[in-house]
């Protein structure tokens, strides 16, 4: 097997390899957390894997064999089931860093006021937007999960610490995400996406990954709270 077909596992394990080395931290201690964070990246993961499937069978989007390593699942391969985990892993990392390192940072009002133009975005963009099924479904489940969190009102407290992981977390989201892009590991058919790019992103990943991230992150933040296990 070629060096290229480990395009996208390498990248996934440059990803991984700095947050799970600094989860030992004698400070953050996110391994100690590792209880309530991966049952909330199998709960996310499990819906987005459908959606992943679902979308690659209706060639909206596609994966380029060129840069995997061959080894397929449902149609997906091994590469982005893993994206699931290390994602996720990695900027829930992030999440918790800011959380002990910046702890007088707060200005939940002001994201909460950011939160609720982001839903009308989001909404608006989705229904001007109904044809193009990335564009439609991407932002109508943002707005709708963003409008639940918001509304539901638990997890404001959470909301400044959530919006610093996802903008600290757009640096290496940028460079990953622009390799899988430009190479293209995954290709997007054109039909549905707005054909808006950041370098050779399309915009919708970006609302993809703020609801990837939401997601984990209040699943994992209400299993701390109850206190489940």
């Amino acid at each position: 097997m070629e060096l290229q077909h480990y395009t996208y596992a390498g990248l996934l394990f440059l990803v991984l390899i700095v947050p799970l080395v600094l989860s030992f931290d004698k400070n953050v201690h996110f391994y100690t957390r590792w209880k309530y964070l991966f049952p909330a990246i199998i709960v996310t993961g499990a819906v987005f894997i459908l959606w992943d499937i679902k979308f690659t069978e209706a060639g909206i989007w596609s994966f380029n064999p060129k840069y995997t390593t061959g080894l397929d699942f449902k149609g997906l391969p091994v590469e982005e089931w893993l994206f699931f985990l290390v994602i996720p892993y990695a900027c829930l990392f992030i999440y918790e860093t800011l959380k002990f390192y910046l702890p007088k940072f707060e200005y939940n009002n002001v994201f909460a006021a950011i939160s609720l133009a982001l839903i009308v975005l989001f909404a608006a963009l989705s229904y001007f937007h109904r044809t193009q099924l990335y564009t439609f479904f991407n932002f109508l489940f943002a707005a709708i999960y963003l409008g639940y969190t918001i509304f539901r009102n638990r997890f404001k407290q959470h909301l400044t610490k959530f919006y610093g992981m996802y903008l600290v977390s757009l640096i290496p989201f940028l460079i990953i995400n622009g390799v899988l892009t430009s190479l293209p590991i995954v290709e997007y058919n054109p039909a549905h996406i707005l054909g808006i790019h950041v370098f050779t992103i399309p915009v919708e990943d970006f609302g993809y990954l703020f609801l990837l991230l939401l997601m984990n992150t209040t699943i994992y933040e209400l299993l701390k709270t109850q206190k489940y296990f």
